[in-house]
C-alpha cells in the first residue's frame, strides 16, 4: 500500500498525516510545538513520524521521503530557513536535521504553498488552473499553485504577499510605528492576522472618532462590549451580535482584505482564492470581500472566486503529504 506521510510544523502545533494513494486519511495526530526550542521541535517531528509509521504498519520499513510545510522558507544559497515567524527556526539547516535523523528524503514547501496545494489537489479549487492559497492565522502567507504544481519561484518566495506593505488604509488612526517581526513596517501581516485584527480593534477604542470618520459607522457610535483579552473569532462574533465598534473594526479588516487581494489577482489573475487559517472561519469575508475588491481590480468584471476550504485546518497537512509524487 502507498502512503505518504505530511508534517505540517506550525507556530503553535506540529501535525503529521498520513494519506493512502487515493488521499484518504490513515492517520492524523498534532502536538504542541515546543516554541523557541529548535532541538525539541526536531524530536517532536521525528516523534510524529515514527507514530505515523507505526500505526500504518510500516513501524520497520524505511521510508524513502517525507513532506513537511514550513512557516518559512529553504534559502537556495545556504541550505537555511529563512523568513519563518517561528523565528527559532531561521538560519537552521532543518532539511537536512531531519534527513540524518530520519534517514530519508525530505521535501520542504512553505506552508501556505502546502494549503494551496491540497485544495487545489482535491479540495475547494479542484481543477482550477491557478490557485492562490491565502493564510489567515497567526501570521500571513500565500502560496501559488499552477495546473496541479506549486510555483515555487526562484527566490523561494512565490505567493508571500503578507510582507508587500498594505495599501493605502495601512496608518487611517495613526497607528505607525509597529514593525514586523521580518524588520518592516506596515506589512500586510501586521493588520490582516489574527493578532493583526486584535491589535486594531483595541487601538480602536482609544480612537472611535478616527475610526467613525473613515468607516461611517453611526454617530452614535459606542462599544458596547470592552475588554482586554479579545480574540479574533470573538470581534467577529460580536459584530454579527451588534457590537459597534466590532463592527467597526471588522469593516475595516474587510476593506483591508479587499485591496490586498485586488494587488494579487491585478498580477496572478487566478481562477480561485483560497481563504485558510483560523480567521478563514469568519462567513462574512465570503460576501463582503469580493464585493469590496472590485474598485480596485483592474478589470471591467472579476471572475475569481473567493471560497472557503473543503479540508479546513488539515488542508496544510494534507498538501505537505501530496508533495510526495
Amino acid at each position: 500500500m502507498t502512503v505518504r506521510i505530511g508534517i505540517d510544523l506550525g507556530g503553535t502545533k506540529i501535525e503529521v498525516i498520513a494519506l493512502d494513494g487515493r488521499g484518504h486519511c490513515l492517520l492524523r495526530e498534532r502536538v504542541a510545538t515546543p516554541q523557541g526550542d529548535y532541538a525539541a521541535t526536531l524530536r517532536a517531528i521525528v516523534g510524529l513520524i515514527e507514530l505515523a509509521k507505526s500505526s500504518v504498519g510500516a513501524g520497520n520499513t524505511p521510508l524513502l521521503v517525507v513532506g513537511i510545510g514550513i512557516p518559512g522558507t529553504e534559502s537556495a544559497d545556504s541550505g537555511l530557513i529563512k523568513n519563518a515567524n517561528s523565528t527559532w527556526l531561521n538560519g537552521k539547516p532543518l532539511r537536512q536535521d531531519l534527513q540524518s535523523l530520519l534517514g530519508c528524503n525530505i521535501r520542504l514547501a512553505n506552508d501556505a504553498n502546502c494549503f494551496a496545494l491540497s485544495e487545489a489537489i482535491d479540495g475547494a479549487a479542484t481543477g482550477a488552473a491557478v490557485v492562490f492559497g491565502v493564510i489567515l492565522g497567526t501570521g500571513v502567507g500565500g502560496g501559488v499553485v499552477v495546473n496541479g504544481q506549486v510555483l515555487k519561484g526562484i527566490n523561494g518566495i512565490a505567493g508571500e504577499w503578507g510582507h508587500n506593505p498594505l495599501p493605502e488604509f495601512a496608518n487611517e488612526i495613526g497607528d505607525h510605528d509597529r514593525v514586523c517581526y521580518c524588520g518592516r513596517k506596515h506589512c500586510i501581516e501586521l493588520y490582516l492576522s489574527g493578532p493583526g485584527l486584535v491589535h486594531d480593534h483595541a487601538h480602536s477604542l482609544k480612537a472611535p472618532d478616527a475610526h467613525r470618520t473613515l468607516f461611517g459607522a453611526p454617530p452614535a457610535y459606542r462599544p458596547r462590549v470592552t475588554s482586554t483579552n479579545w480574540r479574533a473569532d470573538a470581534i467577529a462574533t460580536a459584530a454579527q451580535s451588534g457590537d459597534l465598534g466590532c463592527e467597526a473594526s471588522m469593516q475595516r479588516y474587510e476593506h483591508r482584505l479587499a485591496r490586498a487581494l485586488a494587488g494579487v489577482i491585478n498580477i496572478l489573475d487566478p481562477d480561485v482564492i483560497v481563504l485558510g487559517g483560523g480567521l478563514s472561519n469568519i462567513e462574512r469575508l465570503y460576501e463582503n470581500v469580493p464585493r469590496l475588491w472590485a474598485t480596485d481590480v483592474f478589470s471591467d468584471t472579476v471572475k475569481t472566486r473567493l471560497v472557503k476550504p473543503m479540508h479546513g485546518d488539515s488542508s496544510g497537512v494534507r498538501g505537505a503529504a501530496w508533495l510526495i509524487s
